[in-house]
């Protein structure tokens, strides 16, 4: 029987947060002499290999982690210089002026960061302090996923990290004293059901992104954007990202939420209508596109939070604990405070050698006192706000995004008025703010599963009209695949299908409807498809060209998808973006 493989601390993902744990803690030894073994699982290929992330974040966190960052080298592409948050109609723009842009929408100072380049930094610089600190021993597992979490009755007791158990535990598992989970729901999921942590559910949307080499004489460094408007016109939540990175770079990307009544949102297809705006293509004309990929976000902030933070042998943080605070587009920072925050409770369980749900308990609290709670709570209605009132996306912002294209964006504002109940409009802006702001109690707010806000026979009033552009600058779904540079391992089957029966009923509801499946349309990378058998329309999945985003499975209106964790470092290779 092979030797049982065993750490004090597990850390699940190669996620800002856990990386952020690791130099805290391995800080705190070196201050304390306390010795400790932990081990990192990484499923991408390389610690950074699956980090997506349009990346402008506050620099405090960064800064505490990394007082000498500068000597070090910390990985900045830009220090924000002009941040504007804009209104995109079909062929013009309009920059709100300042005064009216929420205060967490003003970027000046902000790092525009590549996240997957400080996730691949951070992991090296934690391999050089390691080494001046010889009471710890931390292992870096690359290629190396967790698959399921191993329990003895309530007690985590760390994770399965064979896909296909041989039955022997000492081979398939890594065991720990305390297990932290900082991925993006591959794993913890199945943790937070276990104990029905989340009461109210999470509510996600995919971000979708590119990164452009400019025309030489094209520099944007420092200049960040945030949009809304074209090409969003079907009432679904979300806009644009645009950030100027150094070496003539430009991130250009979408965030589109998935609790959406439109069954066809296409998310790539989506970014490629935002890069048809004059505005952008006189950004990207003569450049090349460098990467592309796609990864949910988890919105649903304060009210999605887990009811407790930790149990025994188990702590969440970053992604896995939903601390995203969608109102200030801000997670980096806060993802990192949770590992700040983790690492000194578990240095002090360290030396009691305690890490039962009761020593654990107070990691949520350090959590809710620091900033990250604080800012959740100030924005624990902003989803609600868009959420409340259809009249928001599917009246007003059309209406001043003709405004804007007419010439003028406060006649929009007035028309928003005169075409509508000047009192409800009124009302409905004052209450947006309020909610916005967080300046009222309306109580808690429970959402719903975003498959379940899903209209089959779903109509768009509202089409884009797109002016000249490039042909060039606009990539099909399929061609895109080839940017996430993703490479499987041969007989892959990392997405369940439970019922191919249920697919099959899916399949003839929508099609009557003359729609795609959510699933189809939804994919990011042309894994989801129809295949005609011997006469009947059957699922199927060409599962080489997965990014690993999970929107399939969110979008399923029939809960009938699982997206699991790759093997041997397969999926997507997203260095760069």
């Amino acid at each position: 029987m092979a030797e049982r493989i065993e750490y004090d601390i597990i850390l699940v993902g190669g996620s800002p947060s856990n990386l952020s744990l690791a130099h805290r803690l391995v800080d705190l030894a070196k201050e304390s002499g306390q010795s400790f073994t932990m081990a990192i699982l990484e499923k991408g290929k390389e610690f950074g290999a699956h980090i997506v992330s349009g990346a402008v974040t506050k620099p405090h966190v960064i800064k505490k982690l990394f007082p000498n960052y500068e000597e070090l080298g910390f990985p900045i592409e830009a220090v924000c210089q002009e941040s504007q948050f804009s209104v995109l109609a079909n062929h013009s723009k309009w920059d709100v002026p300042s005064a009216l842009v929420p205060d967490g929408m003003k970027k000046e100072g902000y790092w525009v960061l590549t996240l997957s380049h400080v996730v691949y930094w951070m992991a090296n610089q934690l391999k050089a302090k390691i080494k001046d600190v010889p009471n710890v021993v931390v292992d870096l597992f690359p290629g190396f996923s967790a698959h399921e979490v191993v329990y003895d009755g309530n007690k985590v007791l760390g994770v399965q990290v064979v896909e296909k158990s041989t039955g022997d535990a000492n081979e398939d598992n890594i065991y720990g004293k305390v297990t932290c989970f900082g991925d993006k729901g591959f794993v913890s999921r199945n943790y937070i059901e276990k104990f029905k942590l989340r009461e109210n559910p999470q509510i996600w949307s995919v971000g979708v992104k590119e990164v452009w080499e400019l025309a030489p004489e094209k520099d944007f460094a420092g200049k960040v954007w945030h949009t809304m408007g074209f090409p969003m016109v079907d009432g679904s939540f979300g806009g644009g990202f645009v950030y100027g990175m150094k070496d003539h770079k430009l991130t250009i990307g979408m965030v589109i939420s998935l609790d959406s009544p439109n069954p066809n949102i296409n998310p790539q297809q989506r970014l490629q209508d935002l890069k048809k705006h004059p505005w952008l293509q006189d950004m990207i004309k003569g450049g090349k596109m460098l990467k592309y990929g796609a990864a949910l976000l988890p919105e649903g902030g304060y009210f999605s939070l887990p009811s407790k933070f930790a149990t025994d042998g188990a702590m969440l943080l970053g992604d896995a604990l939903g601390v995203l605070d969608i109102g200030n587009l801000s997670g980096i920072d806060k993802a990192m405070e949770c590992g700040w925050q983790a690492a000194e409770l578990l240095h002090d369980a360290l030396k009691t050698g305690d890490f039962s749900e009761v020593k654990l308990a107070p990691y949520k609290e350090r959590v809710m006192n620091s900033f990250v709670g604080k800012q959740l709570f100030e924005a624990r209605y902003f989803r609600q706000a868009w959420q409340e009132n259809p009249r928001l996306l599917n009246n007003y912002l059309p209406t001043v995004m003709d405004g804007i294209d007419n010439g003028n964006a406060w006649i929009g504002l007035v028309t928003v008025g005169l075409k509508n109940n000047p009192f409800v409009a009124t009302a409905d802006a004052l209450r947006l703010k309020k909610l916005m702001d967080g300046n009222c109690d309306i109580g808690s707010v429970r959402y719903k599963e975003d498959y379940k806000h899903i209209v089959p026979n779903f109509k768009v009033e509202r089409q884009i009209q797109p002016g000249n552009y490039d042909k060039d600058t606009v990539t099909s779904r399929a061609d895109a695949v080839f940017f996430a540079g993703t490479k499987y391992h041969e007989e892959n089957m990392h997405i369940d299908e439970f019922n191919a029966d249920t697919c099959v009923k899916c399949i003839s509801t929508y099609t009557a409807l003359n729609k795609e499946t959510p699933c189809v349309s939804d994919c990011t990378a042309e894994v989801h498809r129809v295949d005609d058998v011997h006469g009947l329309q059957k699922h199927g999945m060409s599962l080489e060209n997965c990014v690993q985003c999970r929107t399939c499975e969110i979008v399923c209106p029939e809960v009938n998808l699982k997206v699991r964790p790759t093997e041997q470092g397969a999926g997507p290779d997203f260095m760069g973006l």
